[in-house]
């Protein structure tokens, strides 16, 4: 099977097109993100080795090099690039368009935990999240004995024979 330019083709039943994306393939070391702009197919696995590479991109001082004229070759060719790429590529002026949305989900602290395991942790499954909890107050009383000095459990050996 030859490949050439993002097709492979495939003896007698002509060409057969692989579905390719632009996407970031981090490297560097913890901490210290750096990214690779990489051509691969879209099932294909992170970090398994791309198609090709078209530049890189460091998130600390927000430069990147990019190969403008590989960017629309591969464009040309049907490459779809993730959101990030593409508006990272409208900022570097490799392509022209609208920048997209990108939508980040949060997840709450105790969305993935069971029913026992929230409620120990103080969250009520019935009240909102901004809801404040009730406090629990205990009764005050006016005797000064109540408050001095807790009371002390009597064991069996203590007890007076009746």
């Amino acid at each position: 099977m030859a490949e050439r330019d993002g097709f492979a083709f495939i003896g007698l039943f002509g060409m057969l097109f692989r579905m390719l994306i632009i996407r970031l393939q981090r490297v560097g070391k913890k901490h210290q993100p750096s990214y690779r702009i990489t051509v691969s197919e879209r099932r294909s696995k992170v970090g398994a080795p791309p198609t090709e590479q078209l530049g890189s991109y460091d998130p600390f001082t927000k430069k990147a090099i990019i190969n403008k004229e590989r960017v629309a070759h591969w464009l040309k060719v049907g490459a779809k690039p993730s959101d990030t790429v593409w508006n990272l590529f409208i900022r570097e002026k490799a392509v022209e368009g609208k920048v997209r949305q990108i939508k980040m989900n949060k997840k709450k602290a105790t969305e993935g935990l069971p029913a026992e395991a929230s409620a120990k942790a103080g969250v009520n499954a019935a009240a909102p999240a901004d809801a404040k909890p009730a406090a629990t107050a205990k009764p005050v009383s006016a005797d000064p004995a109540d408050v001095a000095a807790p009371a002390k459990e009597v064991t069996a050996a203590e007890k007076p024979a009746a």
